[in-house]
């Protein structure tokens, strides 16, 4: 069966590059977002968000007609969301995962569901997440058989396929990278895999649904304690004076060593979140990734400490200034090099604080947004040469920008080793 019109709930940094590759491939997309002006943006052939190519992709699509946004779902053949899926706002030590969007999409689409239609849960999601997804869908139509009852005679099809893709190379990756597919049933997985084979080129690995969760949640708290190893190490190294850099350089020198560059913390929407998802899940267990991620979340508080610390001796070495006077500049708000997405963004985090606790001027140097959240009152965005006049120094984010310029300060806290 060939899907001639598929729908995208959630129109973000995945749902959006995943609508505009089915469109670029001649097939008519639906995509849905609550969000008004993400749907005026995309409906005039421009993107919300930055992405490397995103623009002219989209920019076809909605100019040739195979593209269109709009904020109610409407009737198409496969349906696949892509919404967010936060924590929930509890005084828990372990964070609990709200799956409040993944509903809320699942019973906008299902008074639109027919027989035949797939369904595709593409968010990250801890163990479990689709099978509820397909009993929400399920409550709203009982007219419609689905796969937790009727088995491989479901009239509606469900599975989860979860993006693994790196924000600035999204386009190249979602086709290129393999994809996870995991039906639950097998005439699930095979529908999937035909509609991904649209624009994938990478290899469709066929497994059940709970495996496939598991999969994207495995491969970030891999990362999330590879990088915890490298945090902890620079804070060691910096307790016994030793450059870490230096350090992390000479021990991949050997053929079996690969230990990643330390940062200021852990950012974005997956590598600093899918690991409590499993630690959610089984806390008794979980004790080397819970670990991990208490290590990184606990490094922006380090930096800032730093901060605290270069400001005072910038003040013994400078005793005709106040507090008031002191200028900090911060470079990077991102939670990554070279992108404007802020989401879990430690640098964002950091930058708050130091914004919070600094009674003097606080500057932000971000090139890659015009504009600053709210959250960030008071705080002043300007260009690399009004920052270099600051008295204190904190490199947070890695842009190209930042590694193409030089800055000699004593009063410098680089958390990424370039300056």
């Amino acid at each position: 069966m060939s899907f001639n019109t598929i729908s995208v709930i959630g129109l973000g940094y995945i749902g959006l590059p995943t609508a505009a590759m089915f469109a670029s491939c001649k097939k008519h997309v639906i995509g849905v977002d609550v969000n008004q002006h993400a749907v005026d943006t995309i409906n005039r052939g421009e993107i919300h968000i930055v992405e490397p190519d995103l623009d002219k992709i989209v920019h076809t699509a909605v100019t040739e007609g195979y593209l269109k946004a709009v904020t109610s779902p409407e009737p198409a053949d496969a349906f696949l969301i892509a919404v967010p899926t936060p924590f929930k706002n509890n005084d828990s030590t372990i964070p609990e995962p709200d799956l409040s969007y993944i509903r809320k999409a699942s019973e906008a689409i299902a008074p639109v569901l027919k027989k035949g239609d797939l369904v595709i849960l593409e968010s990250t999601s801890p163990v479990g997440a689709t099978e509820q997804m397909a009993e929400w869908l399920a409550a709203v139509r009982p007219d419609l058989s689905f796969p937790q009852n009727a088995g491989e005679n479901a009239d509606v099809n469900v599975a989860h396929c979860p993006e693994r893709v790196l924000p600035g190379h999204v386009v190249r990756e979602l086709v290129e990278n393999d994809r996870v597919i995991g039906g639950m049933t097998a005439k699930c997985s095979a529908r999937s895999v035909e509609l991904y084979k649209t624009f994938v080129q990478g290899e469709c690995v066929i497994t059940n649904a709970r495996t496939a969760e598991m999969a994207k949640l495995t491969e970030n708290s891999c990362r999330d304690v590879q990088i915890a190893f490298a945090n902890e190490l620079s804070i060691i190294c910096d307790k016994l004076d030793i450059d870490v850099w230096e350090l992390i350089s000479l021990a991949n020198r050997h053929p079996r060593i690969n230990i990643l560059q330390p940062g200021p913390g852990v950012g974005g929407h997956c590598i600093a979140v899918d690991p409590w998802f499993i630690v959610a899940r089984t806390p008794k267990e979980a004790q080397l990734i819970h670990t991990a991620r208490k290590v990184n979340d606990s490094k922006p508080h380090w930096v800032i400490d730093k901060v605290k610390l270069a400001v005072s001796e910038f003040l013994q070495e400078n005793p005709t200034k106040t507090m008031q006077e002191v200028k900090i500049a911060c470079y990077g708000l991102a939670f990554k090099p070279d992108i404007d997405d802020l989401r879990e963004s430690p640098a964002l985090n950091i930058t708050k604080s130091i914004l919070n606790m600094h009674a003097g001027t606080v500057m932000a140097i971000e090139p890659n947004i015009n504009v600053l959240p709210d959250s960030l009152s008071g705080l002043e965005l300007v260009d690399f040469g009004t920052g270099n006049r600051a008295d204190i120094h904190v490199l947070l984010v890695d842009h190209k920008q930042f590694k193409s310029a030089t800055l000699q300060s004593k009063y410098l806290v680089d958390t990424k080793g370039i300056w």
